[in-house]
């Protein structure tokens, strides 16, 4: 990301690595997007470590260990056999079994799903458990299905990825779309077809493995990584207008924790558009989230007519006046445009909830103003993190209290948050969490290969 002065450029050896992958997979976007971003900002570990190079490790790193693509056939609650596309991409797993979500949406691609399973490597090593990279999903769509339908869906999914994971293999969890209900049918299937209970999966229900704080715990981690931000320009969440968008599982747990802390939100938004509530999102509006999404209509609309706020229609929420602004809707919905729009308007400190919500333009204008910016890497990693205390709670046979995996959550953020910091001073780049994170993530699973002999 380079600037003028701070400068990251890709190293002549990421350079052909990169251009390689894009002669390889030129329709993979998303997926290249996502590896020039970390590749950009790694130029100065690659000067130092120039085993990297005679090792390979980049070459190694892009490609997937592993791609399991199956058809999903399945009979829906009208009689009729249905056809769905499914992925699992287990990308690496250097230091640890496989782990991160599957996405049920239409919009799944396997360019897509090569993307999140990138990032979710570098993610997982951030966090400091013992977690590898991966990632999954299927283009059925929920809208207009019924119970029937997703629990059949379920099934046959599950009977076919069964074959594939295990808690010390790949521990799937949930993403888009895949929420408590759909997990259930999940690990009720594979159940029946292994005769095992393990922790296999993670965003279980409580009654049946599931962790405290698990639904809210990307949102929540969130905003503890933002505390530790602004810690470092002797600030606090209290006070603070904060612009949020999306209004499913992240944006909730960052509306939840902001209001803790004795911040505002004032916005959230849809794909048909954003409100604005000057008087704050809290109390039974919150509550009132969870209501949305449980509709399973995509639309915020229903928020300003409930509450008598404004709506508009076909726009994203970045030209408010915010002290810190929360993307945690998609990928790229917030371009250089919305970044200017930010900054005029006052905004010091953005943290990535979704999963590469800035583009690449927008980043370097972030890193030039020298605004306090994370990566979605480090800020939304509190979900896998809590995904990862699931799994030690269901090795041991325990179940921890809200308060000890509360705890966990935000020491681990707040780990995450300091490592960042320390590696880009490291490297001549201090106040960069860009490179922070990417250095400090790719560092350890680069490490670990290395260690382990050429078996990926």
């Amino acid at each position: 990301m380079g600037t003028k002065n701070q400068q990251t450029q890709l190293h002549p050896y990421a350079q052909k690595v990169l251009e390689e992958l894009k002669q390889r997979y030129p329709w993979e976007q998303e997926f290249l997007q996502a590896v020039g971003e970390v590749l950009e900002s790694i130029d100065g570990l690659l000067k130092q470590e120039v085993r990297y190079q005679k090792e390979r490790i980049l070459e190694r790193i892009v490609e997937p260990e592993r791609i399991i693509t199956f058809k999903v056939p399945w009979r829906d609650s009208q009689g009729n056999i249905q056809v769905n596309r499914a992925y699992r991409v287990e990308f690496n797993s250097a230091i640890g079994p496989y782990k991160g979500g599957l996405r049920f949406h239409s919009s799944v691609t396997l360019s897509s799903l090569k993307f999140l399973g990138f990032e979710q490597i570098f993610k997982n090593s951030l966090t400091g458990l013992p977690m590898g990279g991966g990632k999954g999903g299927s283009d059925f769509d929920l809208k207009g299905k019924n119970e029937i339908d997703v629990m059949n869906f379920c099934q046959s999914f599950m009977t076919e990825l069964q074959r594939h994971i295990g808690p010390d293999t790949d521990v799937p969890a949930g993403d888009i779309g895949v929420g408590t209900r759909e997990i259930g049918y999940l690990f009720g299937q594979y159940k029946r077809i292994r005769n095992t209970f393990d922790g296999v999966l993670t965003g279980k229900g409580l009654n049946w493995g599931g962790s405290l704080v698990r639904p809210e715990a990307t949102g929540h981690g969130c905003v503890y990584f933002v505390e530790e931000m602004l810690k470092t320009r002797k600030q606090e969440v209290a006070g603070k207008i904060c612009a949020v968008s999306g209004f499913g599982n992240v944006s909730w747990g960052v509306v939840k924790k902001i209001n803790d802390l004795g911040g505002k939100v004032v916005t959230l938004s849809g794909p048909d558009g954003f409100i604005y509530d000057k008087d704050g999102v809290k109390g039974e509006k919150i509550d009132y989230m969870l209501e949305m999404r449980a509709s399973g209509r995509d639309r915020v609309e229903d928020y300003a007519r409930n509450f008598s706020v404004p709506f508009y229609p076909g726009k994203r929420p970045w030209g408010v006046k915010c002290d810190i602004a929360f993307p945690c809707a998609i990928q790229n919905e917030l371009n250089e445009e919305n970044a200017k729009e930010l900054l005029n308007n006052g905004c010091f400190c953005i943290a990535e909830g979704a999963n590469m919500p800035v583009n690449l333009e927008a980043a370097k204008l972030l890193l030039e103003k020298k605004i306090l910016y994370s990566p979605g890497k480090a800020s939304n990693a509190g979900g896998v993190a809590c995904s990862g205390l699931e799994m030690s709670q269901n090795s041991m046979r325990l179940k921890w209290t809200r308060e000890e995996v509360d705890l966990r959550l935000k020491q681990i953020m707040k780990n995450i948050h300091d490592d960042c910091v320390r590696t880009a001073e490291q490297y001549g780049l201090p106040g960069n969490y860009v490179c922070g994170a990417n250095m400090a993530g790719f560092k350890k699973v680069a490490d670990t290969m290395i260690e382990l002999g050429l078996i990926a």
